[in-house]
């Protein structure tokens, strides 16, 4: 048997312009702190700027954490609270209702809507509370519960529903795609010590696999920086391109830099911005068919999210009112941004920004009236592949 070959930059740069996939191999030698990272940002922009063009893409958008209780305790997570802490809330109906008219009132197209598992509420709690929502602002995209609520939601009825009934069960009640938390690092070398009893990957890539087949688009992300190493990052995203091979639901991958301040792992440092650029251009070079890249400003930095940009991302978020989980864990960036301040960062990094919904279609808004919006058109990501 001859032996394949190692990577090589020229190699790798062959199968990039090439539009071949990359292997284990080729992101473990992209990773190697020895490659120059300016050359692997040069190839994720090559790959970038063929999918996506030069857009700057952006939404208006408010969270909702309706409550930080939760019954897990993962080692990575500052959020979470006990039921009798004095940190410990949750929020009621009318908070909840009144969370989504401040979301319409500053014209947002979209309520990212995570939490806590919180013990003591049943599952038609959380289903009700998309329902309201979707009742009172039909306008307003709910993107809702990640793949562990989704598992924790099976435990509560204790196997009465499988994960399809429940998925359908929210859409009737207004869901319009769901966020991709809780992916962490699916190995379980990791896994097993960050996070042991919350769902595995196999439950998560599962849940996301129905939801794909139900038609309900869904992000993904991977947690960055902690104790993983380039071998666990790399099996991630190889494992969600191979989830998006088998459906294509996949919309967005959001690579989440670790905070530890106020964690159970707060000795470590938080990643460089070197490797967090290193870890967007990888991101964007492996994962060759899912369309798009986010740079979540909230937990880059401004600065570094800006930088992404010319690394592989072609996303940068939004507006994001109402962000907890990671100020919790010691991010300094804003609480929220303006429309201006995020169309000029986006100006100044040599893109043109372009607002987008939950889905990916252009949003136009009446300049008279900011809070009336229309979608225009959707954008097609454009993918080269042999």
């Amino acid at each position: 048997m001859v032996k394949a070959a190692q990577p090589t930059l020229k190699s790798i740069r062959d199968k990039v312009e090439s539009g071949e996939r990359l292997s284990l191999e080729d992101g473990l030698f992209l990773y190697q702190p020895t490659t120059p990272l300016q050359e692997v940002g040069e190839l994720a922009n090559l790959v970038r700027e063929r999918i996506n063009g030069n857009a700057g893409y952006y939404n208006i958008n408010t969270h909702l954490n309706a409550t930080n209780i939760c019954v897990y305790r993962c080692t990575f997570c500052a959020f979470r609270s006990d039921l009798r802490s004095p940190k410990g809330y949750k929020m009621s109906d009318e908070q909840v209702l009144e969370r989504g008219k401040e979301a319409i009132d500053n014209g947002c197209t979209e309520l990212h809507i995570v939490g806590g598992l919180h013990h003591q509420m049943k599952y038609e709690w959380y289903v009700d509370l998309v329902r309201i929502l979707h009742e009172a602002y039909p306008d307003l995209h709910l993107k809702a519960w990640t793949s562990v609520e989704i598992n924790w939601f099976k435990h509560l009825l204790k196997g009465k529903k499988s994960y399809k009934d429940i998925l359908q069960d929210l859409i009737v009640a207004g869901l319009g795609s769901m966020p991709g938390g809780g992916a962490e690092i699916f190995h379980p070398e990791v896994r097993q010590k960050i996070c042991e009893h919350k769902s595995d990957a196999q439950q998560w890539i599962e849940i996301h696999r129905v939801a794909h087949n139900l038609g309900i688009k869904t992000n993904c992300t991977m947690l960055y920086g902690h104790i993983e190493n380039s071998f666990h990052r790399i099996d991630h995203l190889i494992r969600l391109r191979n989830l998006q091979d088998e459906t294509g639901g996949l919309q967005t991958f959001i690579p989440l830099a670790f905070h530890p301040e106020n964690t159970g792992l707060s000795h470590i440092k938080k990643p460089s911005v070197l490797m967090d650029l290193r870890t967007m251009a990888i991101s964007r070079l492996m994962l060759d068919n899912i369309p798009h890249i986010k740079a979540y400003w909230i937990m880059l930095g401004i600065g570094t999210a800006q930088a992404a940009l010319a690394y592989g991302a072609d996303d940068i978020d939004g507006t994001v009112r109402h962000e907890l989980i990671y100020h919790d864990a010691g991010a300094t960036t804003p609480e929220m941004l303006t429309v201006d301040n995020i169309r000029q960062l986006i100006i100044e990094a040599g893109r043109e920004p372009i607002e987008r919904d939950t889905l990916y279609r252009k949003v136009e808004r009446d300049p008279n009236d900011y809070s009336k919006w229309h979608v225009a058109e959707k954008i097609e990501a454009k993918f080269v592949t042999s």
